[in-house]
């Protein structure tokens, strides 16, 4: 509540809630939304339980959905079978047209955002660490998805592979953070890629995979339109 309570006197609009509450159950975790909820707008959050999420029912994501407070929800469960768990809830809720769906599932991004879900619903963005990168070419995918969804279609495994390079999916997302700051600092965005940890680094064969999929996708990356800005945004 003293968090809500300071993110509303700072001027935020809402509040994502991290499931990850030690010992808590799903009815615990409906309350914490419901007290949250009387401050501001509660975004709910699925969170893959390789980094430590919890395994959240149906009917939890009905029940969040039916709080008048709940305004969206952040899928990252990392699952097909745990995503459509949250739409059938969210559709279930009698609120389906009041909650908005975010994907936050980096490893299956632009086929989320073509799928038609249960209940008819729709990912209507994403809240996605990928796009803490190349947010440019960003951009422009989601303006293309609209415009020639075949064509994004075709490119979903390779938008996977790239994200499976940043986040370090083959240990675990052990570099995940320094992989989005490797990418930055190849852009000249960030002077070096360190971390709160000072034992924090990018996994063994991790930086030749960011090289091998800047290669092999140039229309993910957006090295030209930030090179042409630096000195502006930079100073």
């Amino acid at each position: 509540m003293q968090e809500a309570e300071l993110a509303a006197g700072l001027g935020y609009d809402a509040v994502l809630l991290s499931p990850v509450v030690p010992g808590a159950s799903e009815a615990d975790l409906l309350e914490r939304a419901r007290a949250v909820g009387e401050v501001l707008p509660v975004v709910g959050f699925y969170l893959q339980t390789a980094i430590g999420g919890p395994v959240l029912s149906r009917r939890f994501w009905s029940e969040l959905a039916e709080q008048p407070s709940t305004v969206a929800v952040k899928i990252a469960a990392f699952d097909r079978y745990r995503t459509l768990d949250v739409a059938h809830g969210v559709a279930a809720s009698g609120r389906a047209d009041q909650v908005v769906l975010y994907t936050g599932n980096d490893d299956h991004i632009i086929g989320d955002l073509l799928a038609d879900l249960p209940g008819g619903l729709r990912f209507s963005g994403g809240l996605l660490g990928q796009w803490a990168v190349w947010t440019r070419a960003a951009v422009d995918m989601v303006a293309g998805l609209a415009k020639d969804p075949e064509l994004w279609a075709g490119r979903a495994a390779a938008l996977t592979d790239a994200n499976a390079a940043v986040f370090d999916a083959a240990n675990g997302f052990a570099g995940c953070i320094t992989g989005v700051h490797e990418v930055l600092r190849r852009q000249r965005l960030l002077e070096g890629i360190w971390c709160l940890d000072p034992d924090e680094g990018l996994s063994p064969g991790q930086a030749e995979e960011l090289t091998r999929v800047s290669g092999a996708y140039p229309w993910l990356t957006d090295d030209a339109f930030v090179s042409g800005h630096l000195d502006d945004w930079l100073g």
